[in-house]
């Protein structure tokens, strides 16, 4: 059972056919894979081209599902809940929706206008770009199931709790006024037969891709330079676990930043492989995908500058104290 599970999470998800695909082919056209170019040029093409697979192929599931589930149907399960249990279910249907952070604030415009509760608006908010089923296999093939699996319900967990804290706030005046009416739901088509939604989800997979293509080669050239070009003491001591302000600093740099999980991954992983404590490593790419400045600036046309302040708050103290509890505990989930 063991030697099945190794060969599904090296050479399923990890890819690593693919990768001494890729070095037999630099091998052939001379390339020396001894230096540091030769060395960044192989992590450059074999990780674009796993991220790529495994991003069309996860997406495709997911629209294919998600064609069962439109906003309004969406729309009409939300309304059963409330409390606790509304902001829980707004959290996992924001795992199911593979967007970043500025493709949830207009499906968070449009939700907010049918009426449901900003809590529970808060919790998709920040699960959608946060944690999805494409985060869980992609985490999974560079860090293991265990570690993707904690990182999907820690992410959750804040969703739940941050929404929870907005709703109990009541914040709805810090809504502004003129979203209201502005904006419409998505596009409730009906799939007729399974061709048609398998044609919807090869659409969706296609656009997906074109979109956040130049976020994963970003990633993994930032990645290549990282692992094979910056000194491991100079990572160590700015981002290293004896830096007490490591999860602070990459939290910080993290928010920034304008990228979805796939286009982070590539640099979590080179960072986690020279050393970078698991804590420090998660924080950062929370921080880029719940948080980026782009997604914050949309956010403000949407919100008040209160409700802003206590969301990004919120938000940036769950995932330093996530940081920080890896950074202690990570150890044994490794």
């Amino acid at each position: 059972m063991k030697l099945v599970w190794d060969f599904f999470q090296n050479q399923i998800l990890g890819m690593q056919w693919l990768n001494t695909l890729v070095e037999r082919l630099l091998n052939m056209i001379g390339m020396d894979l001894t230096t540091k170019f030769g060395l960044s040029l192989q992590f450059f093409i074999y990780d674009t081209l796993k991220i790529s697979i495994l991003l069309i192929i996860l997406i495709f599931i997911i629209s294919y599902i998600q064609t069962y589930f439109p906003p309004e149907r969406t729309k009409q399960i939300l309304m059963r809940y409330n409390g606790l249990t509304g902001n829980i279910i707004s959290a996992l249907i924001g795992t199911v929706t593979p967007f970043c952070s500025c493709s949830s604030i207009p499906i968070f415009i449009g939700f907010t206008n049918a009426g449901l509760p900003l809590g529970m608006m808060f919790s998709f908010l920040i699960s959608s770009p946060l944690v999805d089923f494409g985060s869980l296999v992609l985490l999974a093939s560079v860090f293991g199931w265990k570690i993707a699996v904690i990182y999907v319900i820690v992410g959750l967990i804040i969703s739940v709790i941050g929404g929870t804290i907005i709703g109990k706030l009541k914040l709805e005046n810090q809504i502004e006024p003129k979203i209201f009416g502005k904006a419409e739901m998505l596009d409730n088509s009906v799939y007729n037969s399974k061709l048609h939604r398998c044609k919807f989800a090869l659409l969706e997979s296609w656009e997906t891709w074109k979109y956040v293509i130049k976020f994963i080669l970003i990633g993994v050239v930032v990645g290549a330079v990282i692992h094979n070009w910056l000194p491991q003491n100079l990572i160590e001591t700015i981002l290293g676990e004896r830096n007490p302000l490591s999860v602070i600093i990459a939290s910080l740099i993290g928010i920034p930043m304008y990228a979805d999980i796939f286009g982070t991954i590539p640099i979590a992983e080179a960072l986690y492989f020279k050393g970078v404590g698991l804590g420090t490593v998660l924080s950062f790419m929370m921080g880029v995908t719940a948080l980026s400045l782009p997604s914050i600036i949309m956010l403000r046309k949407v919100v008040k500058p209160k409700l802003l302040v206590i969301f990004i708050g919120i938000v940036t103290l769950g995932i330093i104290m996530v940081g920080y509890l890896f950074n202690i505990f990570g150890g044994t989930f490794i």
